[in-house]
């Protein structure tokens, strides 16, 4: 079923998170301290809302590699969806030639703290890694017809290296919910 992102209020800080990547390097809030700022996605590989922007989000945060570091998260439960386990989650990254770190939140905590719903869910974080951008990649969804092209995110991802607000409004991220255990 379709969700639509928490819109997080502006100017939460990240939340800590050391989180093991596919090869399990640890990768940790404190590691983006005092750089340009950090753009976090929550993703899988199942989810037909990921599958449809994957391959433009690769080649648009392959512009940026340089200037803002970019992680994504799998927060799905991959004993329900085995789909979204280390190995296909290796995959998609190869498939949607994503350069940047995918992280595994093998027990949900990371994703509870970010009060992430959907897949994918995108928090853009300021220098200070404060939110300043919480919400849609685009204006397309899977059978809409809108052209998958990243403009509010590379919007955003521009103010933020300018130092800039994001200005506001900002549409909801829309995708599969994440599939948390049961608790």
């Amino acid at each position: 079923m379709a969700l639509t992102s928490h819109m997080v209020p502006l100017g939460t800080p990240a939340p800590t998170f050391s989180l093991p990547d596919l090869d399990g390097t640890p990768h940790a809030t404190a590691d983006y301290a005092g750089g340009p700022g950090l753009l976090v996605v929550f993703a899988c590989n199942h989810c037909p809302y990921v599958k449809h922007v994957e391959s433009v989000l690769g080649a648009l945060l392959a512009e940026y590699a340089d200037r803002l570091p970019a992680v994504a998260i799998c927060t799905n439960d991959a004993e329900a969806y085995p789909d979204d386990a280390p190995d296909k989650l290796a995959e998609q990254r190869a498939r949607a030639k994503w350069d940047f770190p995918y992280l595994v939140d093998a027990d949900q905590s990371v994703g509870r703290a970010f009060n992430a719903a959907c897949t994918p869910d995108f928090f853009l974080y300021g220098p200070d890694l404060t939110l300043a951008y919480r919400g849609a990649m685009d204006d397309s969804t899977p059978g809409n017809g809108k052209p998958v092209t990243g403009e509010h995110l590379r919007a955003a991802i521009e103010h933020v290296l300018k130092g800039e607000s994001v200005p506001e409004p900002h549409h909801p991220a829309m995708g599969c919910g994440i599939k948390w255990r049961d608790a």
